[in-house]
């Protein structure tokens, strides 16, 4: 393969140097960014000849490859990026891991934790079935330490490994809220040095949701023997998540009935758990491979390429496809999990821009129709692809007894096809927007995992000035504004800029939570998306967007509140009270 030099921003370039690009001994980079995309493309076009012996194939679908992610219309998670063709070849981002009430449970799923974070990959538990803190450990005569001293010794093992050299490991903490311990593991990172390596989410139950609406006690039930411990004010504890999560964003929320709800492989198991950025429920030893689409790429001239569009989904979904074929897994168990089920997720990123590019503004009403409108053609033609997919190399292994095992979906080569992930470290690669989240910033540096500013204009925003006919020194000039004030509010500028280019924390709560909903609606696994509030948000402001969550029927929901942490990623603006948190995932996952 010969290819044209590909198109990056200088942020893309630092990125990519940092984490992506091979390396010697001696720690040197040895591919360019047109070497990465070919050995990737050509690792992941090799599982053709999985299905067939005609090598044509393998270098067809190498070129194609190579192509749709040059052309930065489709990236794949990172560790597909950063591992196809290496030796390690583990290529998924997402994996979920059980917990049983036993030491060696605990200690085999650290074990194999430590495994997937040296291969690059985030884990998620649900620590929902340890014996609460104070309850009798029968073998020795002792009491049990509870839940949270595990997940501490969980997040000190990560703390020890690099994931694969390049990235530190990432895990999500899950309680439900009817275990004994839940008040402890609401207010476990108060301090903002504990557990950095965690996030943390309540998996609230319709139970609990029916006895807040009722006022009615609620109970905590002892997970080893069933028993009720304690009943409790529901009121408090919702309190309590919501005063949390305005202090340090943390716990967020997940609706564990409503997750499995829609569990698309029931008579496998229930799902207790996530990924580590909330957008991928899976099953105990289920991983999933995740890419997606730079939908800013196929707007021109404000109209959508629809065809264009059908096209990359087709091709995506058989990328996805593949990355299973040749996954090297860590673990035997989740090798033959994630081989039954086969789930892959196929998601967006540059939504922001996609919306500018059409004159919409993210606030709009017209935005959430947008969303809706780009994601049921996304699931739609996902779903078809891969429905032609086992027409040729046969339906996922567990689809007997799966929601797909029905009359009118006899091939289904895939159990999901479609995620939303907060897309932190690819959307930075494209240059566009990450994921389905607005602007956080029209100038603002974000700061790397290796603590590294990498500061920039929105080129969108350039480019708009430029076409109104501003002058080199209008445009120096509201440039420098802008670089100190990070938005355009109160600038002096025509109101249809001000209009596109609104920020995170000038749209309101209600229009967040609309935009998850639209997506989420035509999405079968989940949404990665925060509602970030400005620092005068009260706690009942969050109480009311966890109600309002529930009611949309969304399957978790994260809120950041402006200034409530210490520990930045992104800063908006120039002003020394840069207070911010990343609002879409503190390790940059996927």
């Amino acid at each position: 393969m010969k290819h044209r030099k590909i198109n990056l921003r200088e942020s893309a370039l630092i990125i990519l140097k940092q984490r992506y690009l091979l390396k010697n001994e001696k720690n040197e980079i040895i591919e360019t960014p047109e070497e990465l995309f070919e050995r990737v493309a050509k690792a992941v076009a090799s599982a053709e000849a999985n299905f067939s012996k005609d090598s044509y194939f393998c270098e067809k679908y190498a070129e194609k490859f190579y192509e749709m992610m040059a052309n930065l219309d489709f990236l794949p998670n990172s560790p597909t990026l950063m591992n196809a063709g290496c030796p390690l070849g583990q290529l998924s981002a997402c994996f979920v891991l059980p917990i049983e009430d036993s030491l060696d449970s605990i200690f085999e799923t650290l074990k194999y934790t430590a495994l997937i974070h040296k291969s690059g990959g985030g884990t998620g538990f649900s620590f929902s079935k340890i014996r609460p803190k104070g309850d009798i450990v029968a073998s020795t005569q002792g009491v049990a330490s509870g839940p949270l001293s595990f997940i501490k010794v969980f997040d000190s093992a990560t703390e020890a490994i690099k994931q694969g050299g390049k990235r530190r490991g990432a895990n999500m903490g899950i309680l439900r809220i009817d275990h004994p311990d839940i008040e402890e593991f609401i207010l476990a990172k108060r301090n903002e040095n504990t557990l950095t390596n965690f996030n943390l989410s309540v998996a609230i139950t319709d139970q609990f949701m029916s006895a807040l609406e009722k006022k009615e006690k609620f109970p905590l039930i002892n997970p080893r023997n069933k028993k009720v411990v304690k009943y409790v004010d529901p009121e408090e504890i919702f309190f309590l998540i919501a005063e949390s999560a305005w202090e340090t964003g943390d716990p967020g929320v997940i609706f564990i009935d409503i997750i499995n709800k829609y569990n698309p492989t029931p008579h496998l198991g229930e799902i207790s758990a996530t990924n580590p950025c909330g957008e991928q429920p899976l099953l105990p030893f289920e991983s999933c491979n995740l890419g997606s689409i730079n939908i800013a790429n196929f707007v021109e001239e404000g109209k959508i390429d629809w065809e264009a569009l059908k096209k990359t989904i087709h091709l995506a979904v058989r990328f996805l496809d593949n990355v299973i074929e040749i996954n090297r897994f860590p673990v035997p168990q989740i090798d033959k999990i994630t081989r039954l089920t086969r789930k892959i997720g196929l998601g967006v990123m540059g939504f922001a821009d996609f919306l500018i590019k059409l004159n919409v503004s993210y606030s709009e009403p017209l935005a959430i129709e947008m969303a809706k409108k780009i994601m049921k053609f996304i699931n739609e033609e996902s779903v078809k692809a891969s429905c032609e997919l086992a027409k040729e190399r046969g339906n996922f292994p567990a689809y007997a007894g799966s929601i797909w095992d029905r009359p009118e979906t006899p091939f289904m080569r895939n159990a999901t096809t479609t995620t939303i992930a907060p897309t932190g470290s690819i959307s930075l690669i494209a240059g566009v927007s990450s994921g389905i989240e607005p602007l956080f910033g029209i100038y603002y540096e974000r700061k790397t995992l290796e603590n590294i500013f990498i500061k920039e204009f929105h080129p969108l925003f350039i480019e708009i000035l430029e076409r109104e006919n501003f002058s080199e020194n209008e445009i120096e000039s509201i440039l420098e504004e802008v670089k100190e004030r990070g938005i355009l509010k109160d600038m002096k500028l025509p109101e249809k800029i001000k209009r596109l280019f609104v920020t995170t924390y000038e749209i309101a709560p209600e229009q967040h939570l609309a935009i998850q909903k639209a997506f989420q609606k035509f999405t079968h696994n989940a949404v990665s998306k925060t509602i970030n509030l400005p620092k005068e948000a009260t706690v009942e402001d969050i109480k009311s967007i966890y109600l309002k969550a529930y009611k949309l029927k969304l399957k978790g929901v994260t809120v950041f509140r402006y200034g409530s942490k210490r520990e930045q990623v992104i800063y908006i603006g120039g002003s020394e009270e840069r207070e911010s948190s990343c609002p879409i995932c503190s390790f940059s996952l996927i």
